[in-house]
């Protein structure tokens, strides 16, 4: 093996592991990486009652006044089950010369998550109020199998995220709080990618290496703190009306992560072990965006109410991606170009009696991807649609149980990865087909008022 292929080689895999997809994972419910399961009622409503519906004190996720609107001390905790779908079909994939890339695995790239939330309250006096959330507001994971066509664009991506918000509310007027929340944000990632060491070995002489068939696969855990802020207003405008507006900071973070390599086969591993192939270190910077929630909730008669909410979220910010390495080598940069979305739902709750209310919600949600060429398959996101119900049962006024479902339907779109385009595309080649993208999801919360 030429002596000169170690310094090429291990740029390239650092380049591929870190640069293209550090961003993240794609998220079931919510456009790009958001998660918005902090409430099982808010679910159960398909988010229309986050800004205005200030039922509990989870409600502070979404808008930090919530808690002016709950006298006294509350707690509330709860858990979502996500069971997300991304599935690649017709996929087709090639290496920048044209020789096809084949594979029988599966293209199926959903995860299942578990998404827990915590949330307390308490009245200070007659103006003040105090609490803490404790929730996931960034995250998912997509997992392929490591043989699969797209490997050299994608295996694993996963990113857990956990935000703590102090929150102080303000009772500005009987119908008017005013809350501002600071944000310490924790974020984990891990990425994966397979790198076609067998094309690189080959076009540099090696007689032993097969394009496709000699694969080395790069594995980067990388993880940050950072800070930021949340602001809320909740303003009563009737006996029977409540407006509702927030607004979430923007969070800068720098995943700073060390590159492991593996081979699959004996002559990647050879490779390893004689050190043509070695990891190094590398940091990428990713801001969690900006998103502004404007919401109505109106009591309509005694057993029925109805609201509507309208969420913004600025993925303009996430513009591209760029990867700088220890080694002083120039950064990797990948094109992103997100475009910002909004979110809109209606909902409806129905109180059966003094111990049951029922919930329901319909929504829709705008990709940030603007086209196939800008969709991978860490990201494979699509405009979707959600379809909620749920049940709050309250066997005494200060406990209420709730259990909520969603499913989620998203458009079928297609993914265009070409290997000219980029110079990261070089190396890992072309991709293309149509992702399937769905998911269901189910929560349940508990609230205690003392």
């Amino acid at each position: 093996m030429p002596r000169h292929m170690p310094s090429k080689f291990n740029k390239l895999t650092v380049a591929i592991a870190l640069a293209s997809g550090a961003l993240i994972s794609s998220q079931a419910v919510a456009s790009g990486f958001q998660v918005r399961e902090q409430s099982a009622k808010a679910l159960a409503n398909a988010l229309s009652n986050a800004a205005a519906g200030a039922e509990d004190a989870s409600f502070m996720a979404y808008n930090p006044a919530a808690i002016g609107n709950i006298d006294g001390n509350q707690v509330a905790g709860g858990v979502s089950y996500i069971d997300a779908t991304f599935e690649l079909h017709d996929a087709q994939a090639s290496n920048v010369l044209g020789l096809p890339y084949t594979s029988d695995a599966s293209g199926e790239g959903g995860e299942t998550a578990v998404v827990p939330s915590f949330a307390a309250k308490t009245q200070l006096n007659d103006r003040f109020d105090l609490g803490l959330a404790i929730y996931a507001p960034y995250g998912l994971s997509t997992k392929y199998d490591e043989d699969w066509i797209g490997r050299y664009h994608a295996i694993e991506t996963e990113l857990k995220t956990i935000d703590f918000q102090p929150t102080l509310n303000y009772r500005a007027t009987e119908r008017l709080n005013l809350a501002v929340g600071l944000r310490a944000q924790y974020a984990d990632a891990t990425l994966s990618n397979a790198t076609d060491f067998g094309s690189a070995a080959a076009g540099m002489g090696s007689p032993l290496a097969t394009p496709g068939r000699n694969d080395v696969i790069g594995t980067v855990e990388g993880d940050d703190w950072g800070y930021g802020y949340t602001l809320g207003a909740l303003f009563q405008v009737t006996d029977k009306t409540r407006l509702g507006a927030s607004y979430r900071s923007e969070i800068d973070l720098t995943l700073d992560g060390e590159l492991d390599v593996r081979g699959t086969d004996p002559v990647s591993e050879a490779a390893i072990d004689a050190g043509a192939v070695t990891g190094t270190g590398g940091k990428a910077e990713l801001t969690t965006p900006a998103n502004l929630n404007l919401g109505v909730y109106h009591q309509l008669t005694d057993r029925l109410a109805l609201m509507a909410n309208a969420e913004w979220t600025e993925w303009s910010s996430f513009d591209e991606l760029v990867v700088e390495f220890e080694d002083g080598r120039d950064p990797s940069r990948t094109e992103e170009n997100w475009d910002d979305t909004w979110a809109f739902s209606v909902g409806a709750n129905y109180s059966l009696n003094r111990q049951w209310m029922l919930r329901a919600g319909l929504g829709v949600d705008e990709t940030p991807v603007p086209s196939a060429e800008y969709r991978t398959p860490r990201v494979p996101d699509a405009d979707r649609r959600w379809a909620s119900l749920g049940a709050t049962w309250m066997p005494t006024t200060n406990l209420g149980v709730t259990a909520g479902y969603l499913h989620v339907f998203g458009d079928d779109v297609e993914i265009d990865q070409d290997a000219t385009l980029t110079n990261e595309n070089a190396s890992r080649g072309n991709l293309s087909g149509d992702y399937e993208v769905e998911a269901d999801v189910f929560a349940l919360s508990v609230d205690y008022r003392f």
